[in-house]
């Protein structure tokens, strides 16, 4: 996920790789139905000025106001831009990888975030809303979807950032938007730790995963099993269980050794996924203490999300 939009057979030096606060252009694409409408809305609360379904071509054009306007306000530098570009622009989106090679060869790197969710998540919003998908056709809405999949595999294979929305409800996705892109600007990495069910399936876009069922599940024990790692109780049950200091501590020496090596390759954001059964009990207490811990690093902004809590 650290990419300058360099074709396959070229390799991006290090200082090719911005961060996303720091690159002139963030463009946000994905699946539909994956939250970029939630990602336009939450830069434009954050100040920044987002341009949605622009036609790819058009890219240089704003990159060059942008530039423009640069040159008349240098306060202007403080203005963030981003541009959803997806396929609503039907066959003009075809240009996307073109119009990202042109603004390279310019001296303009944008920065790339695709917005990911599994076909059944997909599908269930798409029921919810009541809206086609914008590739169906006259055939199902799972055929529309398939269809973008496979249109975006290598753009996808391309970006800086993936972030999977399948778990997330809007209020879960604003929250890690706003830790990504107006997270403490000091910080050289931002972890999301993320705790989530084995029954609902592996997070995408989990870069390292802990699986928690070592330890006893307080679910079996009837005072606790209507309670959630959050409560107190439940938080004491799992750290007091043998092995669960132990693996905090271990856990929290080799995210200390990754975390260097992400620093040094200029990773910028990760996502450690914290799992048991059902994403209630084990693994959210852990995710809690873990991020405690990962948050007193120098440099390094922790928040958490709790992907399957109240979804039993």
């Amino acid at each position: 996920m650290t990419s300058d939009f360099t074709t396959s057979d070229t390799t991006p030096s290090q200082q090719d790789r911005l961060a996303l606060t720091e690159a002139p252009m963030v463009i946000v694409s994905g699946m539909s139905g994956a939250g970029r409408t939630t990602t336009a809305n939450v830069l434009e609360d954050l100040g920044w000025l987002v341009v949605d379904n622009l036609p790819p071509q058009l890219l240089a054009n704003l990159a060059d106001l942008r530039d423009a306007a640069l040159d008349e306000n240098p306060e202007a530098a403080h203005q963030h831009v981003a541009v959803v570009v997806d396929v609503r622009s039907r066959g003009w989106f075809k240009q996307l990888d073109g119009a990202i090679e042109a603004a390279r060869h310019r001296g303009q790197r944008p920065s790339l975030v695709f917005l990911d969710a599994t076909d059944e998540a997909l599908v269930r919003r798409f029921e919810s809303v009541r809206r086609p998908h914008p590739l169906q056709g006259r055939g199902r809405l799972l055929d529309g979807i398939q269809l973008e999949r496979e249109r975006l595999i290598d753009l996808r294979s391309t970006a800086d950032v993936v972030i999977d929305t399948s778990g997330l409800n809007v209020h879960q996705l604003s929250a890690k938007l706003s830790s990504l892109f107006a997270g403490d600007q000091r910080a050289a990495l931002r972890i999301a730790v993320m705790s989530f069910g084995f029954k609902y399936g592996l997070p995408l876009d989990a870069d390292v995963v802990f699986d928690m069922r070592f330890l006893p599940n307080p679910f079996w024990v009837p005072e606790l099993r209507a309670l959630t790692g959050r409560d107190q109780p439940v938080a004491e049950f799992v750290m007091r269980q043998e092995g669960a200091t132990e693996f905090l501590d271990r856990a929290t020496d080799l995210l200390a050794t990754m975390v260097s090596g992400y620093v040094r390759e200029e990773r910028r954001y990760v996502t450690v996924a914290v799992g048991c059964t059902g994403g209630k009990h084990r693994s959210v207490a852990t995710a809690d203490a873990l991020s405690a811990r990962l948050g007193r690093t120098e440099r390094i902004d922790t928040f958490v999300v709790h992907r399957d809590l109240g979804r039993e």
